[in-house]
């Protein structure tokens, strides 16, 4: 005789169902708690050390605030109000360089070779031909060493506030109907530069990045070269000293120089 099948219950695994949705559940309140909680960071430093020691020197803040619902900076650029904030004290010792400039020429007494003027963030300061050279001579007097001191310690004390310092070597047309040699005129003029530049780095108050030395020769005259005091004002050493321009760095702009002469 044939033995009957015991039939099967059918819902011995309905047990499985409940336990998804508990998980399910859980999960979305866990996502909840951590979307409303905020990291310590010395307690995450201490969590990824226990994994990897070495990692705390690549560890770096993430801009925004705190939270993971912060938001970042975009681009790591400063914030507008603390952008003109930052412009302004930039201006600020600029306009103190100035004038501590200004102060050491009255105080030496020099206003006779020494000028300096302020425009659209920039100083520009001419040094006459006695200051810092003997004719047709590249090397620098003894008597520019304590001008060229002075004028180093005042751009250190401004030197996070400054783009560059660029200076300009002139010469005078010896003869007013005649141009000068080309390669004399333009090596004295460079060489002139430069050993004031070399001055000024060699006192490591500003990044040499930020120094530039250029040779103009005799072509930008201040004055006529047919008389001996118009050729002394034209044998001459310029310095131009450019302020910051925090909108002009974030928009990758980091160097910028334009200057204006009059020929006669």
């Amino acid at each position: 005789m044939a033995l009957k099948k015991k039939s099967s219950g059918g819902g011995g695994a309905n047990w499985m169902d409940t336990y998804g949705d508990m998980v399910t559940l859980l999960l979305c309140f866990f996502v909840l708690l951590y979307s409303m909680s905020s990291i310590d960071s010395s307690k995450w430093q201490a969590i990824v050390m226990s994994f990897n020691p070495l990692a705390a020197q690549n560890m770096t803040e993430t801009p925004g605030g705190e939270g993971p619902s912060a938001d970042a900076d975009i681009g790591g650029i400063m914030p507008e109000p603390d952008l003109e904030e930052a412009q302004q004290e930039i201006e600020e010792n600029i306009e103190e360089l100035f004038q501590a400039i200004q102060a050491y020429i009255q105080e030496t007494n020099q206003q006779s070779t020494i000028t300096a003027a302020k425009d659209g963030g920039k100083i520009y300061i001419s040094f006459g031909d006695t200051v810092f050279f003997d004719g047709e001579s590249s090397y620098l007097r003894p008597e520019a060493t304590p001008v060229l001191d002075a004028v180093s310690e005042m751009l250190g004390t401004a030197s996070n506030s400054i783009s560059e310092v660029r200076v300009l070597g002139h010469t005078a047309q010896g003869d007013p109907d005649r141009p000068n040699r080309v390669e004399r005129d333009r090596t004295l003029s460079s060489e002139r530069a430069t050993n004031v530049v070399i001055f000024i780095q060699e006192k490591n108050v500003i990044e040499p990045v930020k120094l530039i030395s250029e040779g103009i020769g005799q072509w930008r005259p201040m004055a006529t070269n047919r008389t001996a005091e118009g050729r002394a004002q034209n044998r001459r050493v310029e310095m131009i000293i450019s302020g910051r321009d925090l909108q002009m760095e974030a928009e990758g702009v980091t160097s910028y120089y334009t200057t204006t002469y009059t020929t006669q």
